[in-house]
């Protein structure tokens, strides 16, 4: 299976990123983690996106705040999907870091998920670490079901209460 890095631009970021690592842990996607800066470590990060496809990646995760240029840098250097994390880090609330992510030019996009979604990131890795992995696959829609079920459980419950 490919691997997925997820970069976060500073380790304040780390708090939302949990929930990515986490996440892909649950798929037992294999998982490198790294703090580099667009702006303060520039070469580490294009060093890191240039060699990403020779080094098993099939999938970058990219979190940043503020100015987050850190997903559009990364994407200049390789032709691996990258997904953004915009990270509520401003007084924006993380406006900012969206508008930086999604608002690439043509021809280097980075995908990007929710302000502080990490979870979705990881899970949309997942998906598109699955279109060549059946049994990833399966444990994608498994977990769907149960997302179906529970609130199927819960409409139950509240139906009962309230008709």
């Amino acid at each position: 299976m490919k691997k997925v890095a997820v970069i976060m631009g500073s380790d304040s970021d780390l708090p939302v990123v949990e929930k990515c690592i986490d996440e892909l842990k649950k798929y037992d996607i294999p998982t490198e983690v790294h703090v580099y800066s667009a702006h303060r470590t520039p070469d580490e990060a294009i060093s890191f996106a240039k060699a990403a496809e020779e080094n098993g990646f099939g999938v970058i995760i990219s979190a940043a705040g503020k100015a987050a240029h850190l997903g559009g840098v990364l994407a200049a250097n390789t032709v691996l999907p990258i997904v953004g994390i915009p990270i509520k880090a401003s007084a924006l609330d993380g406006m900012d870091a969206l508008l930086s992510t999604v608002q690439m030019p043509p021809g280097i996009p980075v995908a990007s998920i929710a302000i502080d979604g990490a979870k979705n990131a990881a899970i949309f890795a997942a998906e598109i670490l699955a279109v060549s992995d059946v049994a990833l696959r399966t444990r994608l829609w498994e977990e769907r079901r149960k997302s179906h079920d529970a609130v199927i459980e819960k409409d139950v419950a509240v139906s009962a209460k309230f008709n």
